[in-house]
């Protein structure tokens, strides 16, 4: 607010003060959402000329991002991170502040992390962009195009389906998970990579500490979830049942899409999800949560050559 203050006491104390003064309430009065507010709020000439520093800030700052590079170049001096948004309250203009979209994506990916310790990925992975991916055969074109649909054509109130990326060892399907997330972070949507195995260890020390339940709230609730690697873990019937059929459920209840990445085919997973540890076969329990994957995704294989070696 001080910054504000300062300009218009600028204004104020220069020469010429009347007309610069006139030419910068034109050019708020120009401004096609200030003009809808004033109709809308069939404001008087008295009551604009009140609310004129009011209108000057809200102008003045950046709306949904459109004048900030990143969050921590957040050009709103009022508060770093939210944006001004104009209400007609006990006879006068005043502003609110809400957290910018950017904001509100950091905030959640904050919210996840403090509660999941599994969400680490690859240097390569987090950095990763679509255009980086080898697009030398036709099952990895046909993945980075499923994917990058994905991405274009999300929308939460469409309840969009997820994809179920397979293949063999080291073909690229983590790091196009990368690339998802990436450009979903450029559209504000945040995302959560939970590396499945490694999930898989940290709910089993969780029953030490008791905070199963928040890491499961915390990972079934995220805006866009995407499990990378499962059938790489050693399956339990309680991680099974109790943890990623609940987080699934809870997802298809909610309309909210899931990803996954595996070695596995369909047929592949759903033999895994049979065995447990112990080598008990539960093939009912399997085929339940397999139909929870197959109502929440579209199965894409990708295959190339390992380019792990």
């Amino acid at each position: 607010m001080k910054k504000i203050n300062d300009a218009l006491r600028n204004i104020s104390t220069s020469p010429g003060f009347n007309e610069r003064y006139e030419q910068m309430k034109k050019e708020l009065l120009n401004d096609p959402l200030l003009r809808s507010f004033i109709k809308e709020n069939q404001l008087s000439e008295t009551d604009i000329e009140k609310a004129l520093v009011k209108l000057y800030e809200y102008k003045s700052q950046s709306h949904k991002c459109d004048k900030c590079p990143s969050l921590k170049e957040c050009v709103n001096d009022v508060m770093k991170g939210y944006e001004p948004e104009l209400v007609f309250r006990h006879g006068g203009v005043e502003l609110d502040y809400k957290r910018c979209p950017r904001k509100v994506r950091d905030d959640e990916i904050k919210h996840l992390h403090r509660h999941v310790k599994s969400l680490y990925v690859p240097k390569d992975v987090l950095q990763a962009t679509f255009t980086e991916v080898d697009l030398d055969n036709r099952s990895r074109l046909d993945a980075v195009k499923a994917a990058k649909d994905f991405v274009d054509q999300y929308d939460i109130e469409k309840k969009p389906k997820g994809l179920y990326i397979f293949g063999s060892f080291g073909v690229g399907k983590s790091f196009l998970f990368g690339a998802i997330a990436n450009e979903l972070a450029e559209k504000n949507i945040a995302s959560l990579i939970v590396y499945f195995p490694e999930f898989v260890r940290e709910m089993k020390q969780s029953l030490n500490d008791q905070s199963t339940a928040s890491k499961v709230d915390a990972v079934k609730s995220a805006p866009v979830l995407m499990i990378d690697d499962i059938g790489a873990e050693t399956m339990s019937s309680w991680i099974r049942d109790d943890i990623l059929g609940t987080i699934l459920q809870y997802r298809m209840l909610e309309g909210l899409p899931v990803l996954f990445t595996s070695n596995f085919d369909h047929a592949g997973l759903e033999h895994h999800l049979t065995y447990s540890q112990r080598g008990e076969s539960e093939a009912l329990k399997a085929a339940r949560i397999m139909e929870r994957i197959k109502y929440l995704t579209v199965p894409v294989e990708m295959n190339g050559v390992n380019r792990r070696k």
